[in-house]
């Protein structure tokens, strides 16, 4: 196959950025990076217009886009649609996120995801073992223990990256390890965990937590709960909703000089239907949840009003984190691409530009609005 070489912008390859370079590309796969006057002469040049060249985004928990709520219907038309409305704000790679539902459900969406398109490159279950008492918008009701068949069931998916959110309420360290062992990511949250708990069950291989901060036990003087514990367990990966109305931007400064080392701390959007489409209201769980603004609320049993997941795409959340969090553009970009592949164990192939990976490209704007999104085709399933 012949080299395509993209030139005309900043490359910024993961971790550090190249001038006056070409991408070269063969066959969907990153060749290498290379001085644009040492590009094969028989390359095919594409060039962009400024702007900056950087690994596509990668985003653990995307709950809908385009309309589409994965919940409503877990097929791969569902994941492919989700994915196409993501696409355009930079995410090439993602994992459609289920939230509390029937083992119907969950099945449904196991079976789909195996069908779908290459921008889906898993599945997140969040939920149903989760706490009533941390439900958020999730259906309480149908929040249970984890069983022998649920760990059966969720160890014979077949699925490639499956990661699933717990509570420590609702399952014990072994069923953890067991997850761990069989190559599940288990992730903590919609918990009021406290410390200790969320300890043994990080001890037990738990390796994340789900949406920093959101439902879940704070951090308190006395009681450092899931919060403390994120913060204080170094290998942990945490997911942080960075929209200004999840956590308050303070908040988010604080815990990313809290979290050591550094660099696990990650971007995810919780995105809902309304990403990518011209949607201001939907159902979910029996409830109807409205969009104002970029807010997402439900109105609970005493009419107060409840976030309900986020209005949220990922170059948004980039850009909250170079203008709210003064992060440099690398890191922020770190937090959208590298560090949830890390997190995902996808970072054989996915979350740099180097020889090897996917040709999972964005072309950004000096102020990082998305112009280009390139998405390579999936490789066969090993």
């Amino acid at each position: 196959m012949p080299i395509v070489a993209i030139t005309g912008a900043r490359i910024f390859d993961g971790e550090r950025w190249h001038e006056h370079s070409a991408i070269l590309v063969r066959d969907e796969t990153i060749a290498g990076i290379a001085p644009v006057a040492d590009v094969p002469a028989d390359a095919t040049f594409r060039k962009v217009d400024g702007g900056m060249l950087v690994p596509g985004f990668i985003d653990a928990q995307v709950n809908g886009g385009g309309g589409v709520l994965l919940a409503d219907a877990p097929t791969a038309q569902s994941m492919d649609r989700i994915a196409a409305a993501h696409r355009a704000f930079g995410t090439c790679r993602l994992l459609p996120t289920l939230v509390t539902t029937t083992a119907e459900a969950v099945r449904a969406a196991m079976a789909a995801v195996r069908h779908a398109g290459p921008g889906v490159a898993g599945l997140h279950l969040e939920g149903p073992h989760l706490s009533p008492a941390r439900r958020g918008i999730h259906d309480g009701t149908a929040m249970r223990r984890m069983t022998d068949a649920d760990l059966d069931m969720l160890l014979s998916a077949e699925v490639d990256r499956l990661l699933i959110t717990v509570a420590a309420e609702q399952v014990e360290p072994a069923q953890v390890r067991r997850l761990v062992d069989g190559g599940v990511i288990v992730s903590l949250g919609h918990t009021d965990a406290t410390y200790d708990q969320a300890m043994a069950l990080i001890d037990a291989g738990a390796g994340g937590v789900t949406h920093l901060f959101n439902a879940m036990s704070p951090l308190q003087a006395r009681a450092p709960g899931l919060v403390g514990a994120a913060l204080d367990a170094g290998p942990v990966w945490a997911g942080i909703i960075a929209d200004g109305l999840h956590v308050a931007p303070a908040t988010l400064k604080i815990a990313l000089r809290a979290k050591r080392p550094p660099g696990r701390l990650f971007l995810v959007t919780d995105a809902m239907p309304t990403v990518g489409a011209d949607v201001t209201s939907f159902a979910l769980a029996g409830r109807t949840i409205d969009r104002r603004g970029n807010r997402l609320t439900w109105s609970d049993e005493s009419g107060a009003p409840v976030l309900a997941g986020a209005h949220l795409d990922m170059a948004a959340a980039v850009r909250f984190c170079v203008e709210r969090l003064e992060l440099p553009v690398d890191e922020a970009l770190r937090m959208a691409s590298l560090y949830p592949a890390r997190f995902l164990r996808l970072d054989a192939e996915h979350g740099r530009i180097a020889p090897g990976y996917a040709a999972d490209l964005v072309h950004l704007s000096s102020d990082l609005a998305v112009l280009q999104t390139w998405v390579a085709a999936a490789k066969p399933r090993r």
